[in-house]
């Protein structure tokens, strides 16, 4: 049995054994299952609940349970689990939680509700979570947490040691330790290994790393996620302008960013957006979706305008309308090659011009070679079918032709739109489409023009 369906099996037994558990409310058999399983797992699980079930699961559940529960679930399921609890349950749950965490899930609620729950907090809490909840959600700001140990840089080896013990339990990070000044500047790092192998009565400043990768709390999600994959850190510290230390970027949310963008710009290049599922009603998907399509109306007009700039050719040769679908085809197909590892090389890093000469000089060359190739197949095929050599070579000519601008436009457009501010990922395949649809017909058919008298 493959590891898919051992998963499902081992969800459906879980939600029988809550079921059961709901209908006896029995909490320690309850604490049985949760401590048997992964918090994700049983996470998963708990969900699939009704509603009326999942009231009557909070109400059983130990605070830090309710609290694991909430983490591991996703955006839609936590604010779910959430409308189940009064504010004062909420506020106990919260205190086994991350303030990252719980940001999140407070950027969900309606406003009414989170200044409710924030009203409620204690002055420190209350103070941190409003601080959190100015950045944008797809920021710095927006993804570090405050559970973080930064050490003051004349306390000994020992002394630090002693409050790792004291705040370590707290903290969601204890392998990468903080060094600031007398003014809370950050000025450098160690690592727990670090501490643990320098003698007792070195000052931290003695053995700390004092060049430290930091960004401010308005950097974007994505770029933040590079710097973390870059430099292969386990946590990023987020800065102000005076360089005083906010909190820090785990790599355990730089991993779902990787995903959610992922995720965004592969829906994004089909025109759909990361906010649509199979759950979105029609109306909302069609919002979401006619746009692009009409987008797409309006340049697929081109191409057939082309083709009808043609017409007098077509219908003395009606092969051509059947081999020109071919060369705008292959020519589509190899600018969506070309165009997604850009948008892809784009995504990770940003590209300098004098980056860009020799990949584009490589793409117009590899035009050159797949179109010769898949072009001279094609043209074997057309003269066995049309028994005619010129159709096959203008087939050829019009193949290698095609591929270059689809390797050219398949890379312009991306590194264009990423200039102008765009993001490749949401338009490049529009115009990629359009200019191997529209050059692709034109190329065939106007040599197909030029050879004609070679063609009836």
């Amino acid at each position: 049995m493959d590891e898919e369906k051992l998963n499902e099996e081992s969800e459906k037994k879980t939600l029988e054994t809550l079921r059961e558990i709901i209908k006896t409310k029995d909490p320690e058999a309850l604490s049985v299952c949760f401590d048997a399983q992964n918090p994700v797992d049983f996470a998963r699980a708990a969900v699939k609940l009704d509603d009326d079930e999942l009231t009557e699961l909070t109400t059983i559940l130990d605070d830090d349970e309710l609290a694991s529960l909430m983490e591991e679930s996703e955006d839609d399921d936590r604010i779910r689990i959430a409308r189940t609890l009064d504010n004062k349950r909420l506020l106990t749950a919260f205190e086994y939680m991350q303030k990252d965490d719980i940001v999140d899930m407070l950027g969900d609620f309606p406003i009414g509700r989170r200044k409710e729950v924030i009203n409620l907090m204690k002055a420190d809490d209350r103070r941190i979570i409003n601080n959190l909840l100015q950045y944008p959600e797809d920021s710095a700001g927006g993804l570090m947490t405050t559970a973080y140990i930064a050490l003051r840089e004349t306390l000994s080896v020992s002394a630090g040691l002693d409050k790792l013990r004291e705040i370590g339990p707290k903290t969601e990070v204890i392998e990468t330790i903080f060094i600031i000044n007398d003014r809370r500047k950050l000025i450098g790092w160690c690592d727990l290994r670090d501490l643990l192998a320098a003698p007792k009565d070195r000052y931290l400043s003695d053995i700390m790393h004092d060049k430290v990768i930091s960004v401010p709390p308005e950097t974007d999600q994505e770029e933040t996620a590079h710097i973390v994959s870059k430099y292969d850190l386990v946590a990023l510290p987020v800065v102000s302008p005076s360089n005083q230390i906010l909190g820090i970027v785990t790599v355990d949310d730089v991993i779902d960013v990787i995903v959610e963008e992922y995720d965004e710009d592969i829906l994004q290049m089909a025109g759909v957006s990361k906010e649509e599922n199979i759950d979105t009603s029609l109306g909302e998907s069609i919002k979401m979706r006619l746009p692009w399509l009409l987008v797409n109306l309006l340049t697929a007009f081109l191409a057939s305008y082309i083709v009808k700039a043609f017409e007098s050719t077509i219908a003395q040769v009606v092969a051509l309308s059947a081999i020109m679908t071919i060369v705008s085809g292959m020519g589509g197909n190899a600018g969506t090659q070309t165009m997604s590892i850009l948008v892809r090389e784009l995504s990770q890093k940003n590209l300098k011009f004098s980056d860009c000469i020799r990949p584009f000089l490589k793409e117009i060359a590899l035009g050159v070679v797949d179109g010769a190739a898949t072009g001279a197949v094609t043209a074997v095929v057309v003269y066995f079918m049309y028994g005619n050599a010129f159709l096959g070579l203008i087939t050829l000519m019009a193949m290698i032709g095609n591929l270059v601008i689809a390797g050219v436009c398949g890379f312009l457009v991306p590194v264009i739109l990423k200039k102008i501010h765009a993001d490749p990922a949401i338009a490049s395949s529009i115009f990629v489409t359009t200019a191997t649809d529209v050059l692709g017909f034109f190329i065939f058919l106007g040599l197909a023009n030029i050879f004609l008298r070679f063609l009836i």
